[in-house]
């Protein structure tokens, strides 16, 4: 199966079905920026259950919402070290030597252990997400709604009249 094939039978496919069965581009459009930019906050295991309460608060499609979440988890693991490093230059902090690998080297020998040593780089990586995150949120959101649009008054047009 080809990548088109797939994110066309996985993403696009079920994006116009919440279309089709009247959620509103705008909430689909939250659904997806929240769920694509929260869903790479830098702190491993925090965007899932933070994106289930911001959905049921704001009445947003938990399944958009987690399926977008789910499809950026590998960005999640990418931008850790980008988000430190914006961390430590608003903080003026000096850079810690960090990598991919010695973080999943440290995650091996237990969570609490890679929590401890690694507290920096977490609070880093956390402020530097919410230094970015809330623009992005904003961008996502201004770029998919009219695509949402444009998607679901194309489907209108298309669709037979129920009555």
């Amino acid at each position: 199966m080809s990548v088109g094939a797939f994110l066309r039978r996985r993403v696009v496919d079920p994006l116009l079905a919440l279309l089709r069965m009247g959620i509103t581009p705008e909430k689909l459009g939250q659904s997806l920026a929240f769920g694509s930019v929260i869903g790479v906050f830098p702190v491993l295991g925090v965007p899932t259950p933070l994106l289930t309460v911001l959905a049921l608060w704001l009445r947003l499609n938990l399944p958009a919402i987690q399926l977008v979440n789910y499809l950026v988890s590998p960005l999640q693991l990418l931008l850790i070290i980008p988000f430190v490093r914006v961390g430590e230059t608003l903080l003026g902090a000096p850079p810690q030597p960090l990598t991919v690998t010695a973080g999943l080297e440290l995650l091996q020998n237990g969570a609490l252990q890679a929590i401890v040593l690694l507290w920096d780089a977490i609070v880093h990586a956390a402020i530097g997400w919410l230094a970015i995150g809330p623009f992005a949120i904003y961008l996502v959101y201004r770029i998919c709604v009219p695509l949402l649009r444009r998607a679901a008054n194309s489907m209108a047009k298309t669709d037979p009249d129920p009555t």
